[in-house]
């Protein structure tokens, strides 16, 4: 029998990618970011952040109803 499960990869979005989809400038993210009005960013190194696709995109389909962790 086939197997009929997808698996998705998750994609990790620059900090201009989410501007860009919040249509808003690189500073408002990072000051939302800062007051958890968005999802938490992830850390990969000192100089490296990014917020995962998923995540953005659960807060994109409904912005009122997510609630910061």
């Amino acid at each position: 029998m086939l197997d009929n499960r997808v698996e998705v990869e998750e994609r990790l979005l620059t900090v201009k990618e989410v501007a860009a989809l919040l249509g808003v400038g690189v500073s408002t993210v990072w000051y939302l970011s800062k007051n958890k009005r968005i999802p938490k960013p992830v850390k990969l190194s000192e100089q490296v952040t990014r917020w995962k696709s998923s995540e953005v995109s659960s807060f994109l389909n409904d912005p009122e109803g997510w609630v910061g962790a």
